[in-house]
């Protein structure tokens, strides 16, 4: 079964090698910059939405601890009143609220920690799109300018015209 695998993975790589040789690269490159801008494109959008993400985690943040504040001040006025029952809620409700605090602060730092990770990746991309955008504009200039006179103009020369300027020749220089 191995020898199989083998030779399967054999023939796949000189087919492989076969169709790339076929291929044009300019339009593999062409084909990359483009896949390359689509996923920067991407990774852009969810930066955005890890941004957003992390503002909305920051206000629900600011709102529990201006409610866990709220909460202290009503537990003073109870606890001053003797009031225990109404003391034992707003505690429990004081409870709840410090440990979503604490979730909502655990979110914002994944968030943030995903957020960071996700611009350095953006920067990486956007620096090896730049190069893969040189590289593209290196190449078509490159078939731009074997395209603008720049090839041997022996190969466009036809058999004819070769004919009639031996021709010419002869007779110039019989008449010299």
């Amino acid at each position: 079964m191995a020898l199989v695998t083998r030779l399967s993975r054999l023939f796949q790589a000189d087919f492989h090698a076969v169709l790339d040789r076929i291929e044009e690269p300019d339009l593999q490159l062409r084909q990359a910059v483009r896949e390359m801008q689509f996923t920067l494109d991407q990774d852009q959008q969810r930066l955005k939405l890890l941004q957003h993400e992390a503002a909305q985690l920051d206000k629900a943040a600011k709102a529990t601890s201006t409610s866990l504040k709220g909460y202290d001040e009503e537990l003073d006025i109870c606890l001053a009143a003797k009031k225990d029952d109404l003391a034992r809620d707003l505690i429990r409700r004081k409870l709840v609220s410090e440990k979503q605090l604490q979730a909502l602060q655990q979110q914002f730092t994944s968030v943030e920690l995903q957020r960071q990770n996700l611009e350095q990746q953006i920067d990486e991309q956007n620096q090896q799109l730049t190069s893969m955008k040189q590289k593209l504009e290196l190449l078509v200039s490159d078939d731009e300018g074997f395209g603008s006179g720049e090839f041997n103009h022996a190969d466009t020369i036809r058999s004819e015209e070769i004919e009639i300027a031996l021709l010419r020749e002869k007779e110039r220089r019989a008449k010299a």
